[in-house]
């Protein structure tokens, strides 16, 4: 019996790829790159320190997360993406802000949870404005749903936490309600938390708010 291809989350959108994208994936990589395995990985080994580990989901051209990483020296970040112009632009901001404590994994985000992190190795989790799949033909593409939440929950240490932002007000509804479903979690507020200090505002986010998008963020924990 033929097995069906996994429904993907993403779209492969390349967009333009600049000399100094393709020269910081093609040279630095190899250096701030951790390449897929079916194997576990020791995230303490891979930076050389123990320190809070926390992953982001789907890093964009990388702006968010490697502001991010600047400001919190004291904690370690891995991020995901499959995008070669935004991993190539990252890893430039990377080499530009010398940047210690952050790594990328140029893969797709569900096999690398299922084999590369092992349960209760991350103290949190950034998803920032993951793809709405606006269309509702669409919605099963969305990437957050409760086999994936369940997958977050369990490589969550307890107490870590799980950060989601969105500007599309459904599926924003379509979260909370996943997220409510999910027995390990815990809201951090009654329904949407204010922005926290550690998220920077981004351009995409900017652009979205001029067009009277209104940006939610969700910030649950997972329980001890």
């Amino acid at each position: 019996m033929s097995s069906h291809p996994p429904i993907r989350s993403y779209v492969l959108r390349q967009g333009y790829f600049s000399s100094a994208q393709r020269h910081a994936y093609e040279s630095l990589l190899p250096r701030y790159g951790i390449p897929f395995s079916e194997n576990p990985i020791d995230l303490n080994l891979a930076f050389g320190r123990i320190t809070p580990k926390i992953l982001e989901i789907g890093s964009g051209m990388g702006e968010t997360t490697a502001e991010i990483a600047g400001q919190h020296p004291e904690k370690d970040f891995v991020a995901i993406e499959v995008h070669a112009p935004g991993i190539g632009n990252l890893l430039g901001q990377i080499e530009k802000h010398g940047l210690t404590n952050l790594r990328i994994i140029p893969h797709d985000a569900k096999p690398v949870l299922q084999h590369m992190f092992t349960d209760e190795s991350l103290d949190g989790i950034h998803i920032f404005f993951p793809d709405p799949w606006p269309k509702t033909r669409h919605h099963k593409r969305r990437l957050i749903q409760s086999d994936f939440v369940s997958l977050l929950c369990s490589r969550l240490k307890p107490g870590g936490y799980l950060h989601i932002a969105t500007d599309w007000e459904d599926y924003a509804t379509h979260i909370l309600h996943v997220l409510h479903n999910e027995p390990r979690l815990i809201n951090t507020t009654a329904d949407y938390a204010s922005r926290p200090p550690y998220r920077p505002l981004t351009k995409f986010e900017q652009r979205g708010m001029k067009l009277g998008h209104t940006i939610r963020d969700l910030i649950f924990s997972k329980t001890a």
